[in-house]
């Protein structure tokens, strides 16, 4: 599991995924893009069909359970199954003037 580009992800050793919207993803549209806007994009650049999509799932829930490891902190144990959600401290007012730079 992954934030994005550039960082650093967190390695589950079971993990299960369900819900979100499917997107399809490419390095031009890193974010990814709707199904309607992917066959409007294909439909427009015809050399978009060579750019290496893949479709993905946005905003999924997902659970993990087992030895969890990143490179920023030592393996840690989850017995059960433990939802995942994204930090979000770079969102709140306090943090509206600080950058983090790694």
């Amino acid at each position: 599991m992954t934030r994005g580009i550039g960082s650093k992800p967190h390695r589950a050793e079971y993990c299960y995924r369900t819900g979100g919207e499917t997107v399809y993803v490419c390095s031009q549209y890193p974010a990814g893009v709707s199904p309607r806007n992917y066959e409007r994009i294909l439909r427009e650049w015809p050399d978009a069909k060579l750019w290496n999509w893949r479709p993905m799932r946005r905003n999924p829930q997902v659970f993990v359970r087992g030895r969890i490891r990143h490179a920023d902190h030592k393996t840690i144990m989850l017995h059960g199954w433990h939802r995942v959600l994204m930090n979000t401290e770079n969102q709140s007012k306090a943090m509206r003037h600080v950058a983090f730079l790694d």
